[in-house]
């Protein structure tokens, strides 16, 4: 804007809303699929210049999809997460004998701790997801959002669309304490990973976040065989819960040559930062391969 530019309209190739990674080009598989996804990739720079955007920008793309973009002139841009990665655990406990002693013995402290003062913990899917349960949630869900994001978007008709159309999908875990509801964590459950989203609670807790979206979503991960947990965008403090940095991609087209330039100088920068800054984080993980002391 400074330079005299606009940054709007801009084209955006993504899930609204769902920072998970997945394809974002979609060709059937066959002999033509790369072919078709290289016509694509084309027609995205033809439709920026046809619509007279300033940009296109494709984010958590697989990493294939994200080279062949770059193969076209879009910038590569990097950051991270945090996945629990299942490594063939039995149980929880089977998972924390992998952590170094030191970490092991705080997470078991964190978990005692969540659920003291006679809070129960429940595993919600299917026919469990009544109206009832929907209305406690988004209780939970406005009251945190308006506190910590500051404009929670989701409605309450949504909760109750989604529970009609793929309640099997869905598993909500929830804290009950005194009979009632106290707080809540939805994922969604994939075909190998469950993708934690939202939480909320209306009385505070020590831990009770932790439990809910990091720790049971592992316990429930082990007993369904599933490859890994994706526990939503950021939060470093992940890593002391057994949680690993992994890269994502995103992929962007600017039509401006200057700000394009601009911009790709910055971005070399930046993946070289993540590289490092992911490299290190991983040498944090509380795993015993990582201990020093033992």
């Amino acid at each position: 804007m400074r330079a005299g530019g606009a940054y709007y309209p801009k084209l955006q190739v993504s899930v609204p809303f769902t920072p998970a990674t997945g394809p974002r080009l979609l060709a059937r598989p066959g002999k033509d699929a790369a072919a078709i996804l290289h016509t694509l990739a084309d027609g995205l720079i033809a439709l920026c210049r046809q619509r007279e955007a300033s940009s296109v920008h494709a984010t958590f793309l697989p990493k294939g999809q994200w080279d062949l973009l770059a193969a076209h002139g879009f910038m590569r841009r990097t950051d991270q997460q945090f996945h629990w990665i299942n490594e063939g655990y039995s149980s929880f406990d089977n998972f924390t004998a992998a952590l170094a002693s030191r970490k092991r013995k705080t997470l078991k402290r964190e978990r005692r701790d969540a659920l003291a003062g006679g809070i129960t913990v429940h595993w919600l899917t299917g026919s469990d997801l009544t109206e009832d349960v929907w209305d406690a949630f988004f209780a939970f869900y406005m009251e945190t959002g308006s506190r910590k994001w500051g404009n929670p978007y989701l409605t309450r008709s949504f909760f109750s669309l989604i529970g009609q159309s793929m309640a099997e999908r869905i598993l909500l875990v929830m804290a009950k304490r005194n009979g009632r509801w106290i707080a809540g964590a939805i994922n969604f459950i994939g075909g190998d990973t469950l993708f934690g989203r939202n939480w909320g609670a209306l009385e505070h807790h020590p831990f009770l976040h932790f439990e809910l979206c990091y720790y049971q979503a592992i316990d429930y991960a082990i007993a369904h065989g599933l490859a890994r947990v994706e526990a939503g965008a950021q939060g470093e403090h992940k890593i002391a819960r057994g949680y690993r940095p992994t890269m994502t991609y995103s992929a962007h087209y600017i039509a401006d040559p200057g700000l394009r330039r601009a911009v790709a100088d910055y971005l070399t920068r930046e993946r070289d930062y993540i590289a490092a800054a992911t490299e290190e984080l991983a040498a944090a993980a509380p795993f015993r391969k990582y201990d020093t002391e033992e």
